[in-house]
């Protein structure tokens, strides 16, 4: 697991509380997922993809607490601007994964403006530089809204 950066780690708890109480902030959501250990609900800030009317996220720090409770719960709530959601998640294969960081995630970034693409770099710069390394190591589950 990559570790985050301090400014990361010390922001989290306060997007936690923003994304929570429905704030917008750009591509990020707060994912709930029961715990796969305690049963308990555990949530963390997520940047959700969104282009051609599907969804994914991805693991900018690697096997993260979220990730093992996701791949072992399959199904999430998604909360986004004070509306939630439940969500099933399957996990992309490594070669899915692959095309993922070189198709979609490109895509996705460069309909923002160029100070945007560079702050998202800080989260998937290392993607961008080498995608078949970070499908092996970087997990990403496309959402989609239960029935």
């Amino acid at each position: 697991m990559d570790k985050p950066p301090l400014a990361v780690r010390l922001f989290d708890p306060v997007l936690r509380r923003l994304l929570g109480a429905g704030l917008p902030l750009g591509p990020n959501a707060l994912i709930t997922v029961r715990g796969r250990r305690s049963g308990e609900p555990r949530s963390a800030g997520v940047a959700v993809l969104e282009l051609g009317g599907r969804r994914w996220v991805q693991s900018a720090y690697g096997e993260t607490n979220w990730v093992r409770n996701l791949r072992d719960a399959r199904a999430a709530t998604l909360s986004v601007r004070g509306r939630s959601e439940s969500v099933t998640a399957r996990e992309l294969t490594p070669a899915e994964a692959e095309a993922f960081y070189r198709g979609e995630l490109l895509t996705y970034l460069r309909q923002f403006p160029a100070p945007v693409r560079l702050f998202a770099h800080i989260f998937v710069g290392k993607a961008l530089r080498d995608p078949a390394a970070a499908a092996q190591t970087h997990p990403v589950f496309e959402l989609t809204k239960e029935a």
